[in-house]
């Protein structure tokens, strides 16, 4: 038996199937039927006034939206904040701001280490050369 303290609140359980204890899964299966159920009589709400009348979290709704278990599909205003800076985003991780800067951020490192490349790799020491130096 594999037994684990859950993250959400710290009890021991045995973890089988879940990495929280059975009680806080039912609590976050609570959650989600609130959150549903609101989405259903209002389309039109969006994540803070979702979190505010159900009172579940930003995050934890935002987990549900990405787990796929609330889908952006019938819910127009319904957006879920970026990673790196907290913009309202539909889709992906990250806003198209950071996406690109991010991009940027890659090429310039790849462009940088490229060009070290050449001369970095004729200063190695390779082990045939510790070899010569025995002789």
């Amino acid at each position: 038996m594999d037994l684990a303290n859950c993250p959400r609140c710290g009890r021991l359980f045995a973890r089988h199937f879940r990495d929280i204890c059975q009680n806080c899964y039912a609590e976050i299966e609570k959650e989600y039927e609130v959150c549903t159920e609101y989405l259903r009589k209002n389309k039109g709400a969006t994540i803070t006034v979702l979190s505010e009348e159900t009172g579940v979290s930003i995050k934890q709704i935002t987990r549900f939206i990405k787990e796929g278990r609330i889908s952006l599909y019938n819910a127009p205003n319904l957006s879920y904040p970026c990673e790196v800076c907290g913009v309202l985003i539909r889709e992906g991780n990250m806003c198209g701001n950071c996406l690109n800067r991010l991009r940027a951020e890659v090429q310039n490192a790849t462009a940088g280490s490229d060009r070290h490349e050449g001369p970095l790799s004729r200063r190695t020491y390779q082990i045939g050369d510790r070899l010569r130096d025995k002789e």
